[in-house]
């Protein structure tokens, strides 16, 4: 632990709140921010210090991190009047660990740049889970030198922790890892409605075929609460949605055709279209029932 860093949080969501937990115990000093200060209260009460901008946040803050909900809001926490770029400190590191545009990350390292600040891009993997048991997996971009210097850091609550490249190339990692958990999520609904329909105890199916070539995160994990009938968000459906919005962005711009995204986001859609936003990916089991 680098003892005398002040660390800044702003997002305490479902797996913010995690994050901050981890960094209170570990002994570092947390200032955070959050639209809603009640649901921070748990954090407070913890000894985390509340402040009511984001840009406060960074100025009593040499590590500031960021995870929030969509690219407009990473936009606004950086560039606003309000914001980390207009208080921050010289020599501060900004490090995003929102899922947003590999476009929109690099922006922020080049702005960041200009105001004597560094930037990592990290977006996380593993949902509320990984961040309750501080095992999150981080795809980090952006400098090398400033990866190695908060890796200490990131050790916290992270556990599966790759530099992938310069900036914007952490955002792009992550799109990788979403629709590889698009698809997959559509496997896991079929494979749970078929054994459904043959008249199977799901309970035995999901315990072989979860030890076999089949298993994945989402298959050990998610099915479980699929079969309970439990849709708690452990990451929402809206926030889902705009991942895969991005990625097929993306992949159009690299002329990509990725039509099992396609359908993922379609079926999602869908369930958006229903009221099931605030859900968690679960959820998409609705979709065959």
């Amino acid at each position: 632990m680098i003892s005398n860093w002040s660390i800044g949080f702003i997002g305490t969501g479902v797996m913010g709140a995690s994050i901050v937990k981890h960094l209170l115990k570990a002994g570092y000093s947390v200032h955070i921010y959050s639209r809603t200060k009640a649901k921070a209260e748990p954090l407070i009460e913890l000894g985390a210090e509340w402040h009511s901008t984001a840009g406060e946040v960074a100025k009593n803050s040499d590590i500031i991190f960021t995870m929030v909900g969509y690219p407009k809001d990473v936009e606004d926490v950086y560039f606003g009047n309000k914001g980390i770029f207009a208080m921050a400190k010289p020599r501060s590191i900004v490090i995003d660990m929102t899922t947003s545009q590999p476009t929109l990350a690099k922006k922020i390292a080049d702005h960041a740049k200009a105001l004597q600040l560094d930037a990592l891009d990290a977006p996380v993997s593993g949902g509320d889970i990984g961040a309750q048991n501080g095992t999150l997996s981080i795809m980090v971009g952006g400098e090398k030198n400033v990866f190695e210097k908060v890796l200490p850091l990131l050790q916290t609550f992270g556990k599966n922790i790759v530099y992938q490249g310069q900036a914007g190339a952490g955002q792009h990692t992550k799109m990788c890892n979403q629709i590889a958990i698009a698809t997959n999520m559509i496997g896991v609904c079929e494979a749970i409605a078929y054994g459904k329909k043959a008249g199977l105890d799901i309970d035995k199916v999901l315990a072989s075929i979860s030890a076999g070539a089949a298993g994945s995160w989402s298959l050990s994990n998610l099915a479980p609460r699929m079969v309970k009938g439990d849709l708690e968000p452990g990451f929402y459906i809206k926030h889902f949605i705009k991942d895969m919005r991005i990625a097929l962005q993306e992949a159009e711009l690299m002329q990509l055709e990725l039509p099992g995204l396609a359908l993922a986001k379609q079926m999602y859609d869908e369930l958006s279209a229903k009221g099931y936003d605030n859900n968690g990916t679960q959820a998409l089991i609705n979709y065959y029932e």
